[in-house]
């Protein structure tokens, strides 16, 4: 049960919880870029000539074609992912302040039956 508690002491504490939420995001941070770059910057760079009159077998048409679509597919995963960490860190908080109150102290009627009881005992 100790290693539990230790376990649970160690991943609530913000530092570790920080720097898990900063690597999941910029992972996903850089597949927006990566995608930013790949399907809409270097197709407008590598074919700005391109119009529309051009574009009617887009099949065929594929090293200059923007893709906008896979754009917004990135950006729409970097959405999802950011609000599961929202949920998981929202969580973890939950679970920080969910702790034990202490005791109270025996109040002095208690501990005067407490006491009665151990001279009952006693006899």
């Amino acid at each position: 049960m100790g290693m539990l508690k230790e376990f649970k002491d160690f991943v609530l504490r913000g530092n570790v919880i920080d720097l898990a939420v900063a690597v999941v995001i910029g992972a996903a941070f850089s597949a927006i870029v990566s995608s930013l770059v790949d399907n809409v910057i270097t197709p407008l760079l590598l074919a700005p000539a391109l119009n529309a009159a051009h574009l009617q077998d887009i099949d065929k048409l594929a090293w200059g074609a923007v893709k906008y679509g896979l754009f917004l597919a990135a950006v729409i995963k970097f959405v999802i992912i950011a609000f599961i960490l929202f949920l998981i860190i929202k969580a973890f908080k939950t679970l920080e302040h969910k702790t034990v109150p202490p005791a109270a102290a025996p109040s002095a009627t208690e501990k005067l039956l407490g006491d009665i009881l151990d001279e009952l005992k006693k006899k």
